[in-house]
């Protein structure tokens, strides 16, 4: 990270309550060509969330702690602020003098651009105000919201639209998408709940929208790119619905990071 900070773009892409399992099995059946063309040969990294609902993930997202690799550690983390004794930085950590690695990143020239899609990102109240006012931009719409069947359409419509007003320094946006949380019944025709069917059938329908997004990134020049989720959910697993709690089905996300080289000549 201390080779790449400076020198590539960074896309930070939270898909807002993304299964684990969900995720391996639409990739396996061909049905997210999109990431499929995208992500590492071994796909998806099983990995564990910092917190069980999204408030409490990406408050530690923000602080350099992104899920953790579901295997015995110590894992070196790509960012951390500085405190002694932590034993997950390591030489290649890009640490920050900071309280929170956005304005690391605005410190180190970025522009830091948020676009919002849960409640938490609403900017409505002042809880929902905490997360976006850590970006130098931030922004939210209904339109962007979980009631919302074509969120992610408009999400990466708007993305375009700021990238091609923003001066030319490196860009660091993060983009929560709304789509998989409930109610994602909308993306299953006749489907009167959600389940774990129409949880797979919005992770298509958002996958059919990213391919503008990654596609402006290229032709912006290296990118550095983090896809995960801040948190599974559940539908009925040994009787639980939902999330903010302890089961495997919630402590479990996808995971995958990488480097997207800009066109010749960026």
């Amino acid at each position: 990270m201390n080779e790449i900070v400076g020198q590539a773009n960074i896309l930070f892409i939270t898909f807002d309550t993304l299964r684990y399992d969900v995720a391996c099995a639409e990739l396996a059946a061909g049905h997210t060509p999109c990431l499929a063309g995208l992500l590492p040969a071994q796909g998806w990294e099983r990995r564990h969330a910092p917190g069980t609902f999204t408030y409490a993930s990406h408050w530690a997202f923000f602080a350099g702690f992104l899920p953790t690799p579901a295997r015995p550690g110590p894992h070196e983390r790509l960012f951390a602020l500085g405190f002694a004794g932590s034993t997950s930085t390591g030489a290649s950590t890009r640490v920050f003098e900071t309280g929170d690695i956005v304005a690391g990143l605005a410190a180190e020239g970025y522009r830091t651009l948020c676009i919002g899609g849960v409640g938490f990102f609403k900017k409505e109240n002042p809880l929902s105000r905490v997360l976006p006012e850590l970006f130098q931009e931030s922004y939210w719409e209904p339109r962007f919201g979980v009631t919302e069947p074509d969120s992610t359409r408009h999400q990466v419509a708007f993305a375009l639209e700021r990238m091609a007003q923003l001066p030319e320094q490196k860009l660091f946006l993060f983009l929560n998408i709304s789509a998989l949380h409930q109610p994602n019944c909308c993306y299953l025709p006749g489907a009167e709940g959600d389940s774990l069917a129409s949880h797979g059938a919005a992770l298509r329908y958002v996958d059919s929208q990213l391919p503008p997004l990654f596609q402006a990134f290229q032709a912006r020049g290296d990118t550095l790119v983090i896809l995960c989720s801040d948190h599974g959910t559940t539908y009925g697993e040994d009787g639980y619905t939902g999330h903010r709690l302890a089961h495997e089905k919630v402590w479990e996300v996808p995971y995958a990071e990488f480097l997207l080289p800009g066109e010749p000549g960026q």
